[in-house]
């Protein structure tokens, strides 16, 4: 049964097939037969009809009024090809060939729709330089590129550098690097890049989108790297992140650090450390997930590594030297407008004009390269564009015009610079190194020495860090010293106008210079110690100054220092001795400051003074003859019990003085000649003759000496 039931089966099934076949051609048969009887049949009566040749003439006219039509229909074509830009689409996608065909018909270049045309084309080309990229390729790009019209199309670059990076995070490092070698040339383009990112990583951050956060902050950090952008973006862009920590933004905190963490510790020590610390407290906290945790750990340990693993950058990718690049300052809140207008085409009536402007600017970025690149194009347009072209040059070359600033922009930007830096570096060395990386113009050390002075008295309190810094640039060149010299005079001048917080920091400032030998003590010459010419300000000035000087140098060594013979004419106005008045004025200034010390020689010198007065009791001693002795001891006598009306006396020594003088001492020699005179011993008179000998006229130093109350208490014990 089964056999039989095969054999049935096979049967049916070879049935089946020959009638499908026997179907498929009887088909095929039915469709060709007829056709190519009805042709036959139709071409046999053709040549028998005898109307056949009024049928080709009428096909004939009727392919001729067609050929017409369609000559008049061509320019339709025209117009709707180069149209096609006006459409929804925009033009978006136009093959090459056709784009070549539009512009070629176009010859007015100032019309809207060569400019649309041409901006296509550049769109284009901007976007496949981009997308072509790599490491080795890199500088052939950047050549490309700037043969290209990019300040024109500035905002279609930033677009498609963004999301190439957006696309492609591997490459960040490149496409950085392609941005600073633009940005070297062109600033305004490379702070509208740094802006969009900005913004957009803002966005992210709103959205909590981490994806657009991680690329944007990525790109920053190797901006960063690269010194397009200002450390201070990274190190508040780390701050937000980890001030409020979440796992998402703790992740993309340390993909940033990964990136720039090298550079931030080699520019801004003192910040990174700030943010491992912050970070420090998370882990502890350990209120985020364990993947978190376990990536925080892993951080301290590439820190701890140096980051060796992560370089700032790679040897092929520095182009642009530290000298040549612009670093652009810009915070979180200052990025505000991306102009988005700049993606978009906007017709320009100066079109030509700026190309050739463009042209003349990229052959002098490009040199060599951009010559015989434009070598084609300028056969294609002719000898008369070059013509025109060294017509311009000439008189360029000829009327050579200085423009002057007078907004003091670059002054500014310096002042920015140094305070910047100044205040993120860690210790003053580290500063020095960097300050003196800028390559100052020439005229710009005295802005720099104003810039230390100024940083330092803004400081709640005086710290060492700006006068070691001062002090490092001193010592490094001598070109320093002068404005330091110059400034403490101005600021001298100018003490009245200086708050006491300023006064001391200035002050502070100036000793630490000054005891170092940094500057010359010649300066001190400016400085006039007494009444008239000195305000509460300068006293005040002055008085921190040398305290200043005495605690850093000790007294004995200011001293010395003091009594320099080749310093003594600075130090005429400090220690003066033109007169009496002045002196005492000094010294009483210094005595009341705890550097009484310093004036040893002044109030020698002032004991000297009266000596060069005539001695006004020549005339008592020749009346008096016999009675010396006594005359000299009742002198000492009355010395002591008179005390400063006989010093002021001396000094004045005026006519009307002698004469009361004389008339008392009369008077007390009558009356003791009266009264018993009681004889003294020998060892007393010695002393008295001594005493007087050393002493001078009229007991002045007996009262003002070193030692006039123990003198005067003895006299007094011995004549009891």
């Amino acid at each position: 049964m089964g056999s039989e039931t095969r054999k049935r089966d096979k049967d049916k099934y070879r049935s089946n097939e020959d009638d499908s076949r026997y179907k498929r051609r009887r088909r095929r048969s039915r469709s060709r037969s007829p056709v190519s009887k009805r042709e036959r049949d139709e071409f046999k009566k053709r040549k028998r009809s005898p109307s056949s040749e009024k049928t080709t003439k009428v096909r004939q006219r009727e392919n001729a009024t067609a050929n017409e039509n369609e000559i008049k229909k061509a320019p339709d074509k025209k117009s709707k090809q180069t149209d096609m830009l006006n459409t929804r689409t925009g033009g978006a996608y136009i093959p090459p060939a056709r784009l070549r065909m539009m512009q070629a018909q176009i010859t007015d270049k100032s019309s809207v729709a060569y400019q649309r045309l041409a901006w296509e084309a550049l769109k284009k080309s901007i976007h496949g330089h981009i997308n072509k990229i790599n490491v080795g390729n890199i500088g052939i790009i950047i050549k490309q590129l700037l043969k290209e019209n990019i300040v024109r199309g500035r905002g279609l670059l930033c677009r498609s550098v963004i999301q190439a990076q957006a696309a492609s995070p591997t490459f960040t490092n490149v496409y950085a690097a392609l941005v600073a070698a633009v940005n070297s040339r062109f600033p305004n383009i490379g702070e509208l890049l740094l802006k969009r990112l900005v913004i957009q990583f803002k966005r992210g951050f709103k959205r909590n989108d981490k994806s657009i956060c991680i690329s944007s902050a990525s790109f920053v950090a190797h901006l960063v790297n690269q010194r397009v952008a200002h450390e201070i973006l990274a190190l508040e862009l780390l701050t937000l992140l980890v001030e409020s920590p979440t796992d998402d933004s703790v992740e993309v905190a340390i993909a940033f650090l990964k990136e720039c963490g090298q550079k931030l510790t080699e520019v801004s020590s003192k910040g990174v450390n700030a943010i491992f610390e912050m970070l420090r407290n998370i882990l502890h906290e350990g209120q985020l997930d364990k993947r978190v945790q376990y990536m925080i750990e892993v951080m301290f340990q590439v820190w701890k590594d140096g980051f060796k693993d992560h370089p700032a950058l790679i040897p092929e990718l520095e182009l642009v030297p530290e000298e040549e690049q612009f670093t652009h300052l810009l915070m979180l809140d200052d990025a505000t407008d991306p102009q988005d207008i700049l993606n978009v085409f906007k017709f320009d009536e100066k079109y030509e004009e700026n190309e050739q402007k463009y042209k003349n600017l990229s052959k002098e970025i490009l040199g060599s390269d951009a010559e015989s690149g434009d070598e084609d194009a300028e056969s294609e347009s002719g000898s008369g564009t070059e013509e025109s072209e060294n017509e311009e040059e000439e008189e360029n070359k000829q009327s050579g015009v200085t423009i002057i600033d007078n907004t003091e922009t670059n002054l500014i930007a310096l002042r920015r610079t140094i305070y910047l830096t100044i205040n993120s570096s860690l210790d003053f060395e580290e500063c020095a190194h960097k300050l003196m990386k800028m390559q100052l113009k020439p005229g710009q050390e005295k802005e720099l020495c104003h810039m230390f002075l100024d940083c330092c008295a803004e400081q709640r309190t005086y710290e060492k860090f700006f006068g070691l810094l001062a002090q490092r640039f001193c010592n490094i060149n001598r070109i320093y010293i002068g404005p330091f010299e110059e400034i403490f005079k101005d600021s001298y001048g100018t003490a009245h106008r200086l708050d006491t917080n300023r006064l001391r920091n200035v002050s502070k400032f100036f000793g630490h210079l000054l005891f170092t030998d940094s500057i010359s003590w010649e300066v001190l010459e400016c400085v006039k110690l007494n009444e008239e010419d000195t305000t509460s300000s300068s006293r005040i000035y002055i008085k921190i100054l040398f305290q200043e000087l005495a605690e850093y140098m000790g007294l004995k060594k200011l001293n010395d220092r003091l009594k320099d013979p080749t310093l003594q004419e600075a130090f005429s106005g400090i220690f003066p001795r033109d007169n009496p008045k002045n002196t005492r004025f000094s010294i009483n200034f210094f005595t009341s400051i705890g550097l009484g010390g310093l004036t040893d020689e002044l109030r020698e010198h002032l004991k000297q003074m009266p000596k060069n007065i005539p001695p006004p009791m020549a005339t008592i001693n020749t009346e008096s003859g016999d009675s010396g002795t006594e005359s000299s001891s009742e002198s000492s006598d009355s010395s002591s019990s008179s005390g400063s009306s006989s010093s002021n006396s001396s000094s004045e020594s005026s006519d009307s003085d002698t004469e009361l003088r004389k008339t008392k001492k009369k008077n007390k020699n009558h009356s003791k000649k009266k009264k018993k005179h009681t004889p003294e011993p020998k060892e007393a008179r010695k002393e008295k003759d001594n005493r007087n000998e050393r002493w001078g006229h009229d007991g002045f130093y007996d009262t003002y000496g070193k030692n006039a109350r123990s003198r005067s208490r003895k006299e007094k014990n011995h004549h009891v």
